[in-house]
């Protein structure tokens, strides 16, 4: 895989991305939507991670998420609350950042399979990565509040606490497809790796 400038640039831009979508609301707190007595944070991190995997590819993109997670558990405070660190990799949400990883690389990986823009493909892409984010999310969650947080509850109603969330980052999905469908026709062809082997 040979690296150019551009894409040392793009995986920058996608780690600030990153950032930036984890803590969206610390900046606007009305995005923070208020649901049965709780606040749904509109987080846009499966969106960007979706965004990465289209646009950079398996590999470029799988590399951005690697860095950010590195970054963050390094000290910067770039997971969501401005939070930094290696406790908030075993924190109970700390599979949703492990997912960031398999989103891009799964997502590029079908993108990368095209022979030319589709928008049915690209949406079977993205629901693709809502998959990842939440199968692997919620299952950790599940086992790190069962096993070292002793906080006792079952995996239906792990999946049950995340239904809002997960309604939002699936309309979020559609719309990520739908982006990189135009930005395709707006970018320079070698910006974008999805066709990249």
């Amino acid at each position: 895989m040979r690296t150019r400038p551009i894409d040392l640039t793009f995986g920058a831009v996608f780690v600030c991305l990153m950032a930036i979508g984890a803590n969206i609301t610390v900046w606007f707190p009305f995005l923070a939507i208020p649901i049965g007595g709780a606040t749904v944070p509109l987080s846009l991190q499966t969106f960007f991670a979706i965004i990465a995997g289209m646009m950079l590819g398996k590999k470029r993109g799988s590399i951005a998420m690697i860095t950010y997670i590195l970054v963050g558990t390094a000290g910067v405070p770039i997971f969501s609350g401005l939070s930094a660190g290696p406790m908030q990799l075993i924190s109970p949400t700390g599979g949703f950042i492990f997912s960031f990883v398999f989103i891009a690389f799964f997502v590029g990986w079908i993108a990368e399979k095209q022979k030319k823009p589709s928008l049915p493909l690209y949406s079977l892409a993205s629901l693709v990565g809502v998959v990842f984010n939440y199968g692997i999310g919620v299952t950790f969650m599940f086992v790190a509040m069962n096993t070292w947080l002793e906080i006792p509850i079952t995996y239906e109603l792990a999946w049950i606490s995340m239904i809002p969330f997960l309604i939002k980052d699936i309309a979020l999905s559609c719309l990520a497809a739908l982006f990189i469908l135009q930005l395709g026709k707006r970018v320079p062809s070698e910006w974008m790796h999805v066709k990249a082997s």
